[in-house]
């Protein structure tokens, strides 16, 4: 029997901004502030394949690059998606592992009610069309972390689609201007993760740790609009900004919270496109920028050279900085997807159709859900330019590091300084204090009071700058 209930999976802690460990001074003509060492890494990393598919050098001309992306997404939720066996990042293997997550006969699932406001706040965030009726799906396959030998996912009727992500992008020499771009958002998913296999080599073995089975995952699906590695770390990184401010998702790549599959092709211009290849796992802005980079200039020296690409399936090898074949996708896989046959379809309301009577533990408001948004990243940084008179830039750097938003906002209330002097502070030698005392924001011994009060001290010109920097 399907069972037409939700369960409340309350958010853990709700994570801000990403860390971004760089101290190097904007050049855009004024003194302040720092692009990120992630952004200019990006840059450096992607700038040669950008060169390949949009500007290229001599002989090289005839070659478009295309990129997709799908992105999956954990939700940040104290239960599973549709058990309530809890979620813990780096707990003993298998002590988080429900009767249901472990396939036992019997078991059903009940849908998390948490998971699925997340992925209605990520999809109104993203400007796509909420689904007021979506299905569940099973997706068969055989793997030994995936006991039931399904995965349950939306197929046919996700619970959004047709969206876009504005991201901005660095232009010039100098990386001091600041332009958008768009992608389009094939859809939105809900859909369960799988467990973690730990291949033992030396044994010949391979462990299976089924904590992380049944954990509720966002997947994104991006329209192939993207051309380079450079592009797509950038849109990755709005959207890890945007689930975060959602609190739909701490989305910290280092602990597998986000993982974004590439799908790449290179063809003439005018043509159609070419055959594809699927870069899987990326964990790391960085590598996701290399890998598609590398994956790029290798399909066109292959074609060049009068090979051909192959419909496969590749891993990025980090320590050598390329991509290696994992298995053909030749044959198109059977994963005999059928409706999950113990969830019945998952119905959302506006204002204008709720039922009166309607349980509100049991129904879920697309409009109250709308109006719970918070600021998204692209309206703080408008506000800051707006509001200080910064650069963009300046709002990018702010963003893009943990905690330091929030202590810029301090310093400012606390300070007579003028915005522009306490932005050049933080951003400069605050930033470079922390880096080279390999710190985070929240670790930082220099307080917003300290450093307003210093910045006091040199706005009255008691100490002089100079003096004021041995201080930090």
């Amino acid at each position: 029997m399907a069972a037409p209930v939700l369960r409340s999976g309350f958010p853990g802690r709700r994570w801000a901004l990403a860390w971004i460990d760089d101290c190097s001074r904007l050049r855009s003509g004024s003194q302040i502030g720092p692009i990120s060492n992630w952004a200019r890494r990006q840059s450096s990393v992607a700038q040669p394949s950008l060169h390949t598919a949009q500007k290229p050098r001599k002989g090289e001309h005839k070659w478009a690059a295309v990129v997709g992306l799908e992105i999956h997404a954990q939700i940040s939720s104290n239960s599973k998606l549709f058990s309530g066996a809890q979620v813990c990042f780096a707990a003993p293997p298998n002590s988080l592992v429900s009767y249901f997550d472990a396939s036992l006969p019997g078991t059903l699932p009940v849908l998390n009610r948490r998971c699925v406001e997340a992925a209605v706040m990520a999809g109104l965030a993203l400007n796509c069309h909420i689904n007021k009726k979506s299905l569940f799906d099973r997706k068969h396959y055989f793997y030994s972390d995936l006991p039931a030998g399904y995965q349950i996912t939306q197929q046919r009727l996700p619970i959004a689609t047709n969206g876009h992500l504005t991201y901005s992008i660095y232009l010039g020499k100098k990386h001091s201007q600041v332009t958008t771009k768009t992608v389009r958002i094939k859809q939105i998913q809900l859909e369960q993760d799988s467990g973690k296999s730990l291949h033992d080599d030396l044994r010949s073995q391979t462990l299976i740790d089924l904590n992380r089975a049944g954990i509720g995952l966002l997947e994104v699906v991006l329209e192939p609009d993207l051309c380079c590695g450079e592009e797509a770390a950038l849109a990755v990184r709005e959207l890890q900004l945007i689930l975060q401010a959602l609190g739909a998702s701490q989305a910290n790549m280092a602990e597998g919270q986000l993982r974004v599959d590439a799908n790449i092709s290179v063809h003439h211009p005018g043509e159609a496109l070419g055959v594809r290849t699927e870069v899987k796992n990326l964990n790391s802005l960085r590598f996701l920028a290399k890998a598609i980079d590398y994956e790029i200039q290798r399909q066109i020296t292959e074609l060049e050279n009068g090979g051909e690409i192959l419909n496969e399936t590749r891993s990025f090898d980090y320590k050598r900085g390329c991509t290696m074949p994992m298995r053909d996708k030749e044959g198109k896989q059977d994963y005999r997807f059928m409706p999950e046959p113990n969830l019945p379809p998952l119905v959302l309301y506006d204002d204008t159709s709720v039922p009166p009577d309607a349980d509100p533990q049991q129904v879920i408001s697309i409009d109250r859900l709308r109006d719970m948004l918070p600021e998204l990243p692209s309206a703080t940084r408008e506000r800051l330019v707006q509001q200080y008179g910064m650069l963009p830039e300046h709002s990018f750097a702010l963003l893009n590091e943990v905690g330091l938003l929030e202590f810029f906002q301090n310093v400012i209330k606390e300070t007579r300084a003028e915005p522009k002097k306490v932005t050049n502070w933080v951003l400069n030698t605050f930033l470079c204090y922390l880096k080279h005392q390999n710190l985070a924001v929240s670790e930082s011994p220099v307080t917003p009071s300290a450093l307003a009060e210093l910045l006091d001290l040199l706005d009255s010109k008691a100490i002089s700058s100079s003096a004021a920097k041995q201080h930090v």
